[in-house]
């Protein structure tokens, strides 16, 4: 292990596990992991991969806290209502574990900026509130050969998708899932819907763990599946995706 001695004794209850051990937790160290959002999903995603000792994260979004937000977005307190959100999760995180490098890109994700985003990075992590942005890193991180760890939120409703298309059939990409955006009055925001905080905090945590798992090489990450998760009854179904032959992205 490169460990320090700090490190091995934060790190000691995950180093037990035969799924990590002392290489894995050396892998998460070498890691570098981009969080599109840092809202609902991002917070608790990057809360866990912080602690968890994943070497580097980038944190980007281009909005700044807001008091309705903060029944979810966990990174943020009141004090920081008005500051851009990145800055605020960076402080919380590096509290949370100094030991890590923190990122920030304080602006929206486009097409223009997002193979600059996404370069050198192991995962990324859609927490992305609206349908635009996630199309644009669907299609950028299959061409890029990246992993993305996806998922949404409606009400109590989810969904977790991981793509990993770039490694060829039979792995299906999310257009394979969903080809395009539904209209937008079947896909209302927060704002508009409602949304349980605690929701959000479940949802991101599992994708915190296909992130963990992705980057230890785990053979157990969700493939060539959705999970469809209702929080509030606790049901779920598995339901699997198949590789289309005419999708545009991964054909």
């Amino acid at each position: 292990m490169s460990l320090s001695e700090p490190e091995i004794e934060r790190y000691s209850r995950q180093i037990l596990l035969r799924a990590v051990g002392g290489d894995g937790q050396d892998r998460l160290k070498a890691a570098r992991v981009v969080i599109i959002g840092m809202g609902g999903l991002g917070s608790p995603v990057a809360l866990y991969l912080a602690a968890a000792g994943v070497g580097t994260l980038v944190l980007v979004d281009g909005d700044a806290v807001e008091l309705s937000n903060l029944n979810r977005q966990i990174l943020h307190g009141t004090a920081d209502v008005g500051r851009m959100k990145v800055l605020s999760a960076a402080d919380r995180l590096a509290a949370l574990n100094p030991g890590i490098r923190i990122q920030t890109v304080t602006r929206r994700l486009s097409e223009e900026t997002v193979g600059h985003v996404i370069d050198g990075a192991d995962v990324v992590v859609n927490g992305a509130d609206n349908f635009a942005t996630t199309y644009t890193l669907v299609d950028a991180c299959h061409r890029a050969g990246v992993p993305l760890v996806h998922a949404a939120l409606y009400q109590d409703y989810a969904e977790l998708f991981v793509q990993q298309s770039h490694r060829g059939a039979p792995h299906p990409c999310y257009r394979c899932l969903h080809p395009q955006p539904p209209p937008p009055d079947l896909a209302p925001s927060c704002s508009t819907a409602g949304i349980l905080g605690a929701v959000a905090g479940s949802i991101g945590t599992r994708q915190a763990i296909e992130t963990l798992k992705l980057l230890l090489q785990s053979s157990e990450v969700l493939t060539q599946a959705v999970v469809l998760i209702d929080a509030w009854t606790l049901d779920q179904d598995r339901v699997t995706v198949k590789r289309r032959p005419i999708c545009r992205l991964c054909k």
